[in-house]
């Protein structure tokens, strides 16, 4: 087979443990039964009865010198196929299933392209067993130096000395790859790259735990790989087998030979952890490589003369891999290769200034993280499956840490993230409260210790220390700030503490004393009640009505606790709608800024800065949480939120957010509110807080693909009518009108005011005007450059639209070519009241062929023409037609035009996107007409009016000379 290892890319998420289930056909269907069926169809030359058919034919291989015999099937068409080969194919196409979460980020996500080795670090004994009592919270976070490092290749090679190397323990912390490191591994030997291993047999100790029966070795390899059943029975000569144990801290293993007997026979039952023991001692199959992956919690397990080379995974530590990595995974099968080029290089701009996000993508996982957010907020189409925010970080913990028990031998078995939730969780939950973002060691101590009152508790806290502090919190790398503590990645404080909220962690000592109160006393009732049965007939009733009582407290506490869900819902109604954050971006705007930073130049950092931190994502998180596909993933990782209780909170939290939605929010408010919305995932929540809205101005909010698609699915799947809608200055594009379509055809004003639409726009306003339930009766397209093709794109909609009424073309370069497209087609729409033409050089011809269609309309009442190439005698024309009113000037003959405030207004209005040379020239020919005018009236009140005009023209005049706009 053609070595392909040259295409393998690694996925930097952290668990593939359905790669190794029990079974060996069975996972693959139910993962991905067809595309599996198929894969395997493909491979293998067996079919299915002739694999079971057939007596077994034995062959000889000869391989580096060493003869080597394995057992093969004949099929019915008389092919021999290779057990070895075919594990091959079966290792393909199972290590090449990618969880549905991998595979919505499309194929970049996949493991079948070019590969990033993190760095891998050969450490001694005496490093690794140091007591951790040894070293304080800050050198345990420091960033292994790593001297001598080595490629996966070099695992087994033997010692400078000539020692040979027959076990290898590989560990490191969560989220350092290693179950992606085994993953390549794998993949590369079944495409022929791995020629120093003729058999490589992954096992893993997540499921070896689960077996309680004593089990022989080869009865637990053929249970797994049935497919090498015949070939068991030689394995005891084969000298190029590895064995892969993933995850060994799931397994605890006792290498006392009082309590694990010697055992060199693989058919012989033992318990599983016999069996590993026996192996890692080389009694059992010593001719094997025995491969190992750990937490560094679990290193003690094995004796260190059992290990031939312990080896750290490092990570990301050299900035270029990072580069490297983000290079190759930001790649998207739909996206424009020079948008991904840039984007990859603001990435890395912003990665070598911004020294704490270099920090952050030593791990891989937040590697994954940052590209998974990237492709969220930068290829979100609107016929993808609805992905969000809080569900892609509950992605990122899921395949980091589902299934994850921090101690194995802990009674208690308590899930790490579980853990996590109560621990960095109240850290982070203390932190937003206090708007910080930086803890000291004392910080960090105060909130583990809060209930160490064991050994057992104070063990828990060692092992978190050891296996999952580094993924959470680093040591701060801003100058001067080093004794300080941080987020990896500060958005994933706001997630712990909104987990920390929602799981209703963050009680009172009361309510946790109330709690057990409750608990211990319902327990006890249960047992009077049935004495007060049997002394009631005895006794006068009277005296055993106190006892009655026992069963009023735990509905007593059942209404406290309900009342905490209700503290719940106000919390997440506080920080959604703080006053001091109406002023900031929003939350999807300052996203970007802190992975791709902020164009421009960069601003000193100020180290003693008394700008409050804000923590937006806080309360949309919260809100995510809720969300059933993101508590169905979270009950994975032993986090559970009871359904009654999340509709308890769901109930409360609509009660506050309609008395707060209802007052009008600044622009990127509203965008934080709609996004709050969207994270929930909850269409008839939504569509209950969204018809309290009246109005949506999104004015100025940099509206990319994704929040298109918030704003389309929240808004437009509530059918809500929408009295006016402000886009201008959105920097929309063809594909936002597309997706906003859904919302826009149900409103009835339309702003879309500077925008840079092309004609291409054009063609999705036509879609829109045409659709059978568009609304809308004001459409302002003004100072986009649509040209005469977009004047007659929007012709051929006005021609099929009975609602629209009023249309502003206002400066958008339609020029005398557009103006006589609307003159031709004007009578096709039998509604429009009112059109504005201005600023679109049109000159005297077009503009009276145009004033006279107009003078025809059944309907059109006020044309604008002002600000155009218009002679005076053009003026006076326009002027004269009297069944239409024409504005082409701020005077009309000796008196000021009725319409010169609307004049102005709509100056005032455009005068910051408009060519101030030009405006000026327009404005000195207005001032000159109206001194004009002023001077023919005798009409004293005629002359005070235009005295006021020619006022507010000089004072416009004057701040565009200063360049205001």
């Amino acid at each position: 087979m053609q070595c392909r290892c040259s295409v393998s890319r690694l996925g930097a998420f952290r668990r593939g443990r359905h790669l190794f289930q029990e079974k060996s056909l069975h996972p693959v269907r139910a993962v991905n039964g067809p595309r599996i069926c198929q894969l395997y169809n493909c491979h293998s030359t067996l079919s299915k009865d002739s694999y079971r058919s057939d007596q077994p034919v034995f062959l000889l291989s000869k391989s580096r010198g060493l003869l080597y015999a394995f057992t093969s099937r004949r099929s019915q068409s008389g092919i021999v196929a290779d057990p070895i080969q075919l594990h091959r194919q079966r290792l393909l196409a199972w290590f090449s299933v990618l969880p549905a979460e991998e595979r919505h980020f499309g194929p970049s996500f996949a493991l079948d392209s070019i590969h990033v080795d993190p760095v891998i670090r050969e450490s001694s004994p005496e490093d690794i067993l140091r007591p951790l009592s040894e070293l304080t919270l800050e050198a345990q976070l420091q960033s292994p130096l790593c001297p001598q490092t080595i490629s996966v290749s070099q695992l087994f090679k033997p010692h400078a000395t000539g020692k040979p190397v027959r076990n290898v323990v590989l560990y490191g912390t969560v989220g350092t790859g290693k179950s992606t490191l085994i993953r390549k591994l794998v993949l590369d030997w079944c495409h022929g790259c791995k020629s120093e291993y003729k058999l490589i047999i992954p096992l893993s100790c997540e499921d070896l735990s689960q077996v309680t029966s004593p089990v022989s070795f080869t009865r637990l390899i053929s249970k797994k790989y049935l497919h090498l059943r015949e070939l068991l029975p030689t394995l005891q000569s084969y000298s190029g087998v590895l064995f892969i144990l993933n995850s060994l801290e799931w397994m605890n293993l006792d290498f006392r030979m009082a309590n694990t007997e010697l055992c060199s026979d693989p058919n012989e039952p033992m318990p599983p952890s016999a069996i590993l023991v026996n192996l890692l001692r080389g009694y059992l199959l010593p001719e094997a490589n025995v491969l190992v992956t750990t937490r560094p919690s679990a290193l003690s397990r094995i004796p260190g003369k059992y290990v031939g080379r312990y080896a750290e995974i490092c990570g990301f530590s050299d900035m270029e891999l990072q580069k490297m990595y983000f290079q190759l995974r930001l790649g998207h099968k739909d996206a424009d290769p020079r948008e991904t080029e840039n984007l990859a290089e603001m990435l890395n701009r912003n990665l070598e200034h911004h020294s704490q996000l270099s920090a952050a993508c030593f791990l891989p996982s937040y590697c994954w993280l940052t590209c998974a957010t990237l492709h969220l907020l930068y290829y979100t189409k609107p016929d993808d499956p609805p992905m969000t925010l809080t569900g892609i970080y509950t992605t990122f913990l899921r395949l980091n840490f589902a299934g994850e028990v921090l101690d194995i031998t802990h009674p208690s078995k308590i899930s790490l993230m579980l853990y996590v939730a109560r621990t960095v969780g109240k850290l982070a939950y203390e932190g937003c409260n206090s708007r910080r973002t930086k803890f000291t060691e004392a910080d960090i101590i105060k909130c583990f210790h809060v209930q160490m009152n064991s050994e057992e508790e104070l063990n828990l806290l060692s092992v978190f220390r050891s296996d999952a502090f580094r993924f959470f919190l680093n040591p701060s790398v801003q100058p001067g700030q080093e004794n300080f503590f941080v987020f990896t990645i500060p958005a994933m404080q706001e997630y712990l503490a909104a987990l920390y909220v929602v799981l209703g962690e963050n009680k009172t000592i009361l309510q946790r004393l109330g709690k057990e109160l409750s608990e211990v006393i319902s327990k006890a009732g249960e047992d009077v009640v049935a004495v007060v049965n049997i002394l009631s007939k005895f006794l006068p009733l009277r005296i055993l009505t106190i006892f009655n009582l026992l069963r009023v407290v735990p509905r007593l506490y059942g209404r406290v606790s309900g009342q905490s869900r209700d503290n719940i819902a106000q919390t997440m109604t506080a920080e959604m709608f703080r006053e001091e954050d109406s002023y900031n971006d929003d939350v999807l705007d300052q996203i970007n800024s802190s992975i791709l930073g902020v164009e421009g130049p960069l601003q000193p950092a100020e180290v003693n800065s008394s700008t409050q931190e804000t923590f937006e994502l806080f309360p949309i998180f919260m809100a995510g949480l809720l969300s059933r596909r993101n508590r169905a993933m979270l009950n994975q990782l032993g986090c559970t939120i009871m359904s009654m209780d999340a509709l308890k909170i769901t109930r409360a939290l609509k009660k506050h957010l309609l008395r707060c939605s209802l007052r009008r929010l600044p622009p990127s408010e509203l965008m934080d509110f709609l996004f709050f919305l969207y994270e929930f995932q909850n269409q008839s929540f939504s569509t209950g807080l969204v018809n309290s809205l009246r109005d949506l101005d999104l004015s100025t909010v940099r509206m990319t693909p994704l929040k298109c698609n918030v704003v389309s699915a929240v808004i437009g799947g509530a059918g809500k009518l929408i009295t006016d809608a402000d886009f201008s200055s959105c920097d929309l594009d063809p594909d936002a009108i597309h997706t906003l379509a859904p919302v826009l055809r149900r409103c009835q004003t339309v702003n879309l005011h500077m925008n840079s639409l092309g004609p291409d726009s054009c063609r999705e306003i036509k879609d829109l005007l045409l659709h059978p339930e568009c609304r809308i009766s004001s459409l302002r397209l003004c100072n986009n450059p649509l040209g005469p093709e977009g004047a007659r794109l929007i012709v051929e909609g006005l021609a099929g639209n009975n609602s629209l009424k009023h249309l502003s073309l206002l400066r958008t370069d339609i020029g005398d070519e557009g103006a006589e497209i609307l003159a031709d087609n004007l009578g096709k729409n039998q509604h429009l009241q009112e059109l504005n033409l201005a600023y679109n050089g049109i000159h005297d011809q077009a503009a009276l062929r145009l004033g006279e269609e107009a003078s025809h309309h059944p309907t059109l009442s006020r044309v604008h023409l002002y600000f155009n190439e218009l002679s005076d005698s053009g003026l006076r024309a326009l002027q004269s037609l009297g069944d239409v009113r024409v504005i082409v000037s701020l005077t009309e003959g000796s008196d000021a035009s009725r319409h010169w405030s609307l004049i102005l207004r709509e100056l005032k209005a455009n005068a910051g996107g408009w060519d101030h040379a030009r405006m000026r020239s327009h404005l000195t020919l207005l001032l000159r007409d109206l001194q004009s005018s002023r001077a023919m009236t005798g009409n004293l009140w005629r002359k005070a009016r235009i005295l006021r005009v020619e006022t507010e023209v000089k004072l416009m005049l004057s701040r565009i000379q200063e360049g205001k706009p």
